[in-house]
């Protein structure tokens, strides 16, 4: 089934909106921020990916440490995963428009997390579908100023940008042609986020994974951890951009690694809540082998392991 529904919190015209437009037009006609990346890679024929930074957001790296990309069709652009602020998003766009001046006619957030939302404000004067999970307008109501809040803390109010509201739901799966080149989007239930929207470029058979995919850098948990193995066990694509990470990769072993870490995260964790271990103590011991695999370990792993704990422990 393919649906794309309006919901009211997304596709009502409000004056935020209006502002986000007129901040995101002037922002766009400044020079992109120091450190926002517009290296990209062509990773196949119309599809371009930035790689994001391996480290937490900085000034310098404008806060692009997720992988971002954009697809050309015959007649329009989809944007993916816009970039980690506006000044992120405004350096993407500049180079979008360095190879094509095609309408921009999508952008996709992949979920909620503000490495990979805020960078849409450059976008807004395009007037694309912001394309996002149905629950996700709900996500980034709850935790969009809060993140702004910290962004802009972090890099300055400007570069950091507003966030930004879909305006297209998926509920289950939607496609869009973009001249020659179809793109299928998959609403999943609770995985990485509550919220985690992949889409397919149907020419390449392409997943864009999103952080349902993490690769070198350790995957943060905010979902369901059961929920986040059983989506990786429906994944079948040969070739996957992942939300962090190299910009392409072959899907079976970068699979298998981040379903070993989850599925030793659930039995870890499992066995830890059998034997009355205090969630705090959990943290600090549980899943140490695993540090030399993974980037940014001491950073994310035990937050993980206290997510799993509170999933787990009302099995």
């Amino acid at each position: 089934m393919r649906s794309c529904s309006s919901d009211p919190l997304s596709t009502i015209v409000t004056r935020r909106t209006a502002i986000i437009a007129a901040a995101a037009s002037a922002f766009a006609r400044s020079a992109p921020a120091a450190g926002a990346s517009t290296e990209l890679r062509e990773i196949a024929p119309g599809i371009f990916v930035r790689r994001g930074a391996d480290t937490e957001a900085t000034r310098a790296n404008a806060a692009a440490i997720g992988n971002a990309g954009f697809v050309i069709g015959r007649d329009a652009v989809c944007v993916t995963d816009p970039g980690g602020s506006m000044a992120d998003g405004a350096a993407l766009r500049s180079a979008i428009r360095a190879r094509t001046d095609r309408p921009i006619t999508h952008v996709v957030l992949g979920h909620g997390h503000p490495d990979h939302v805020f960078g849409a404000a450059a976008f807004v004067r395009d007037g694309p579908a912001i394309v996002g999970h149905h629950r996700l307008a709900a996500s980034l109501a709850s935790r969009g100023d809060y993140d702004r809040q910290r962004l802009s803390a972090l890099i300055g109010a400007e570069a950091a940008g507003p966030w930004t509201l879909p305006n297209a739901i998926v509920r289950d799966q939607l496609t869009v042609d973009l001249g020659m080149r179809r793109l299928t989007f998959t609403a999943h239930s609770p995985a990485h986020t509550r919220c985690d929207l992949s889409l397919i470029d149907d020419a390449t058979g392409i997943l864009f994974a999103g952080d349902l995919l993490f690769v070198e850098r350790i995957p943060s948990l905010d979902g369901s951890l059961t929920g986040w193995i059983a989506v990786l066990d429906r994944f079948n694509a040969t070739r996957v951009i992942p939300g962090h990470g190299p910009v392409l990769v072959d899907r079976a072993p970068a699979v298998a690694k981040l379903r070993a870490y989850l599925v030793m995260l659930r039995d870890q964790t499992r066995a830890a809540i059998a034997r009355g271990v205090p969630i705090d103590v959990a943290a600090r011991t549980l899943g140490q082998s695993a540090r030399a695999n993974w980037r940014l370990f001491d950073a994310y792993h035990p937050g993980n392991v206290i997510k799993a704990y509170k999933e787990l422990e009302w099995e």
